[in-house]
């Protein structure tokens, strides 16, 4: 068994979405890089989303997500684990990131989004009980995971799911009425 450290967050403080995965592949470890595996389809949907469906490099995919004003996290800073499998994970052996911490420093995040089910179970676990009350107030919600372990749905059933990040920031972005 490895131990192995995340990353630091993606985004900066305009977020009003953060999208949280559980804790990178070891693919992702090795690349120094969010979804790093060739056949995570993170950054596929977000280009579908964002890009026209245009295929974008990682440091494309950051200015992307900051220009939407997404931030992407893990739910977990550190953990021991044989390999990339959320299933691998040494529970006893986990140690979360700082979300208070977070949340104050990043006080324009409206939505929480997590990156299949590991990360959504993590953080109900570990973080959302001891969270202050109007942490506990954000939007959460569950997406399909884009790893390629999670092979129960296709990718367009994925990049239908994960559209509402795209309806969110165009409401976000609208002019008040």
């Amino acid at each position: 068994m490895t131990e192995q450290s995340g990353f630091k967050l993606l985004g900066n403080n305009k977020a009003h979405i953060l999208i949280l995965g559980s804790m990178p592949s070891v693919v992702s470890l090795e690349k120094q890089q969010y979804y790093g595996h060739s056949r995570n389809a993170f950054w596929q949907i977000m280009a579908a989303l964002y890009n026209d469906g245009k295929p974008v490099d990682y440091q494309q995919g950051q200015q992307l997500l900051q220009a939407q004003r997404i931030a992407v996290w893990d739910v977990l800073k550190s953990c021991v684990r044989q390999g990339s499998l959320d299933s691998a994970i040494e529970k006893e052996s986990v140690i979360i990131n700082d979300f208070d911490s977070l949340f104050a420093t990043f006080s324009q995040i409206k939505y929480v989004f997590f990156n299949g089910g590991m990360a959504e179970s993590l953080y109900k676990k570990y973080v959302f009980q001891t969270l202050a009350p109007e942490y506990k107030a954000l939007s959460y919600t569950k997406l399909p995971s884009t790893s390629p372990a999670y092979a129960a749905m296709s990718y367009k059933d994925k990049l239908a799911a994960w559209s509402e990040l795209k309806t969110l920031c165009r409401a976000d972005f609208s002019p008040p009425v």
